[in-house]
């Protein structure tokens, strides 16, 4: 008799001790931890100590710094369950995440060792099992000593930060980062359990799509389903039947067999007049159901029919980055994705819908998952899925250097071989990219004297990666590396080819150096400011609140990143003259700047084909470069980087006139002495009309005006000159020249920055009416408003605004609708803010 595989969960009865308690462990949990505290699985120590009550919560004041024992501490996760042999010759025991060095005991046998969160294990245990009563231990190696006692015996090797946690396949980030808590530590972090089956198991499952012409004009679907098996016992041939359901609900049956003597087999199932995957804005996102039957084994999935490839062959201008859909190119607008909570299991499947909606309403269509962190959830894949946001899957390398040896180039394989098999179902995932700057810090981080002679990771990121992707997923584009130029020599972070990383903005020079850059593609750039006041003061409790303070620095972790902050606003704004001043100022010049930037690289459109922002997330509450906070509050970035994501965009931007250009010498670049209206239309409709431009004073005498008439093909971009009398300001510091069309956001361009117009500090009445679920602001200008928002958590920090970062003319009106559970409609009316109040 064949008993299919069930999977028996063993989440309950757990304890945590302290295998090896640090030295420096506070004297109070000393005992506790000798008995033993309750334990959830999945979960992380550190989550298993908050809930005992044996520290406080680990994103508090500086509690950061005195809980560091904890990554100091061997842990050691027992549980006793009973059990009684059903008959089944196989019995493993199935991990699917360790963190991180682990040895695994069952009634006193170890059964296996771990060496990698980034992949699962799986062990014969029948003969550890005893009818009845067992015992399972899974002890934990302290990962901040375990790392560099291998530095020192293997030999450190060039990172960033200040642990070595490039010794160690586990989430690079949970070591700290520039954003990111210190917080490393040990867990069983997915789900483990018995598997008892006999017969087959499906051991793994890779279903790769293709799509081709049809005779009658439409599409094809190809479907190649490579299967592997495992036999509990015999040697028999095994039936496959693999079943196709499309949104049309007919099933589409395919047949074959895994011969005996072999594990594996490919079965290919043709979809006719297939309906195709396509990106947001580019269609629509029908998904097909895959059922896979294998002797006892089965598998369950979905794929979407679509074909993907990557362009960078050289052109006239360097070589592009050209990432292309069922044919098309894509224009990315972008953000990069970091774990969204320092503790992994804290995330769910309704956590991540919350960050795919903010990703979704701010226009992104693309998440770049970078290589600190994890290789993402099937729950975030899924919805990506279903919503038509593209994936970029980093693999896990980042900001270091790598051994190239084994034991850890077996590690990378298995981890490797692991998760793209996991995630090659999802039609939302388009790129596999080898590392995160290391290509880039071979070059400029000065490693070679450091390395020794050794590899740095460059025969990962060049040969086994690639060489992985081809052979288990040829479908899908693989780059090196993340910035990466695409030809052997060239400067790894040139902005003529490939990707780009621009970090001199925020790291050293002021934003409007945006606009010297012409990348082909940037997939990081960013800038600082504070979360949510609301989720800033439920973690700092400096008295008074400091931008320096002793509790707010903890809660930055770049490098003299207030001091960038304060450097990065001079120039544009007012110094604050409060700490709610400073608030504004710090996220209102980050929002000022990322939409100046994503306006001048957009304005390049198609030589620039996309941008990711550096962040969209938090993964705690921190001074960062999100745009949405570790609470969710969408900050003054969100709203603007929304309104720079614009499907349709228009932006007044400085370009060269034809005498400019014909009177630069050879190699120089022209003058920037004309005004033009640039528009980029990505849409699949080209657009044509008329735009209005004036100059106006800001108290709304218009003093010159234009209409211009206006072509752009779709996907593309176009630029009309903004006629001389219009563009020349007479008294920058009081006039403001703005462009509207229909089909556009009105585009807005300034002759003087903020600190240097007469702006009246309070341009706007405001009307507040209560209405169910919230408020209503009715907001009408006096004079020019530069960049209103509501800081609607300062009055209820579970309220949201519906909009923000608005700029009004005189005699503009403009609703902000308020949902919250509480607060007084008067209280959101007084928390609004704009650029003018500065003054």
């Amino acid at each position: 008799m064949h008993y299919p595989p069930t999977f028996r969960a063993l989440h309950e009865g757990w304890t945590l001790t302290a295998a090896d308690l640090a030295a420096d462990a506070p004297r109070g949990v000393v005992a506790p931890l000798a008995d033993g505290i309750a334990a959830v699985v999945p979960g992380e120590a550190h989550l298993d100590l908050l809930r005992a009550g044996l520290i406080d919560d680990p994103f508090d004041g500086d509690n950061e710094a005195a809980q560091q024992w904890i990554g100091d501490t061997a842990w050691r996760f027992t549980t006793v369950f009973d059990w009684t042999d059903d008959g089944s010759p196989r019995h493993d025991l199935v991990a699917h995440g360790l963190d991180t060095v682990a040895a695994l005991t069952l009634n006193g046998i170890e059964i296996g060792r771990a060496e990698n969160q980034h992949r699962g294990y799986r062990w014969d245990v029948r003969e550890a099992l005893r009818e009845g009563e067992n015992t399972l231990t899974v002890e934990f190696a302290a990962p901040v000593p375990e790392a560099a006692a291998r530095a020192e015996r293997d030999g450190a090797l060039p990172r960033t930060n200040h642990h070595e946690y490039n010794q160690l396949r586990k989430m690079a980030c949970s070591f700290g980062w520039d954003w990111g808590i210190d917080v490393a530590g040990a867990g069983i972090w997915k789900p483990i359990g018995l598997e008892s089956w006999s017969g087959t198991r499906v051991a793994s499952v890779r279903p790769l799509v293709d799509v081709v012409p049809n005779a009658d004009g439409g599409h094809d679907g190809v479907l190649t389903v490579h299967l592997e098996i495992e036999r509990a016992a015999g040697d028999e041939d095994v039936e496959v039947l693999v079943i196709v359901v499309g949104p049309d609900g007919r099933p589409l049956e395919t047949s074959a067999t895994v011969p005996a003597g072999t594990t594996s087999t490919v079965v290919v199932s043709d979809v006719p007049d297939v309906r195709r995957w396509w990106p947001v804005g580019y269609g629509d996102q029908p998904l097909y159901d895959v059922s896979i039957e294998a002797g006892d084994g089965y598998w369950r999935g979905r794929v979407g029919f679509r074909t993907v490839e990557l362009d960078t062959a050289p052109d006239a201008a360097g070589a592009p980055f050209h990432l292309k859909v069922n044919g098309d190119r894509i224009l990315v607008r972008g953000a990069n994705w970091i774990p969204d909570h320092a503790f992994l299991t804290e995330i769910d499947r309704d956590r991540y819908a919350l960050r795919v909606a903010d990703a979704l309403e701010a226009n992104i269509n693309l998440l770049r998952v970078w290589g600190g962190g994890i290789y993402e959830s099937d729950d975030l894949y899924d919805l990506a899925d279903e919503h038509g946001l593209l994936m970029w899957q980093d693999f896990l390398f980042a900001c270091a250097a790598y051994s190239e040896d084994d034991p850890l180039r077996a590690e990378i394989e298995a981890e490797v071989r692991e998760n793209v098999t996991r995630l090659s179902p999802h039609p939302s995932l388009v790129l596999w990219n080898g590392n995160n700057e290391n290509t880039w810090g071979s070059v400029d981080w000065g490693w070679a004297h450091r390395l020794g002679g050794r590899g740095w990771g460059d025969a990962y990121y060049r040969e086994l990666l690639p060489a992985l992707c081809a052979e288990l997923d040829p479908t899908r584009p693989y780059s090196p590396a993340s910035p990466y130029s695409y030809g052997d020599y060239r400067y790894p972070n040139d902005e003529r080819y490939g990707t780009m990383h621009v970090w001199d903005v925020w790291n050293r020079v002021d934003y409007k150096v945006y606009a010297d850059y012409r990348p082909r593609f940037v997939s990081e750039f960013g800038f600082q400011a504070p979360p949510a006041w609301s989720t800033l003061v439920s973690v700092v409790h400096d008295e008074p609140l400091d931008p320096f303070g002793a509790e707010m620095l903890v809660h930055q972790k770049a490098n003299r990143g207030n001091e960038k902050l304060q450097r990065g606003w001079q120039g544009h704004l007012p110094d604050p003259e409060s700490i709610e001043d400073w608030h504004w100022t710090t996220q209102l010049n980050q929002a000022q700047a990322i939409r100046f930037g994503v306006e001048h690289y957009r304005s390049l459109t198609p030589h620039n084909t996309g941008t990711i922002l550096w962040q969209l997330n938090d993964n705690w509450p921190v001074v960062s470069w999100a745009a949405v906070d570790f609470a969710g509050h969408r900050k003054p970035l969100w709203h603007a980087l929304r309104d720079a994501y614009a499907p349709r965009l228009a932006t007044l931007q400085p370009r060269p006139s034809e005498e400019s250009r014909a009177n630069a010498w050879e190699g120089l670049v022209p003058d920037f002495d004309l005004l033009a209206l640039v528009l980029v239309n990505d849409t699949g409709e080209a657009y044509s009309g008329s735009f209005t431009v004036t100059r106006e004073a800001f108290d709304g005498t218009v003093l010159a005006k234009a209409v211009v008439e206006a072509r752009v093909d779709a996907r593309d971009g176009a630029t009309i000159a903004v006629p001389a009398e219009v563009a020349a300001f007479h008294d920058a510091a009081d006039e403001y020249i703005r462009a509207e069309g229909d089909g556009f956001a009105p585009a807005f361009h300034y002759g003087a920055e903020v600190v240097d117009q007469r702006l009246d500090p309070r341009p706007f009445e405001v009307a507040a009416e209560a209405v169910e679920g919230g408020c209503v602001l009715h907001v009408t200008a006096t004079s020019l408003v530069r960049d209103l928002f509501c800081h609607a958590d300062k009055v209820d920090p579970a309220a949201r605004a519906e909009q923000g970062m608005l700029t009004l003319r005189a005699g503009e009106s403009a609703r902000f609708g308020i949902m919250s559970p509480s607060g007084d409609p008067a209280a959101f009316a007084a928390a609004l803010r704009c650029a003018n109040d500065l003054r």
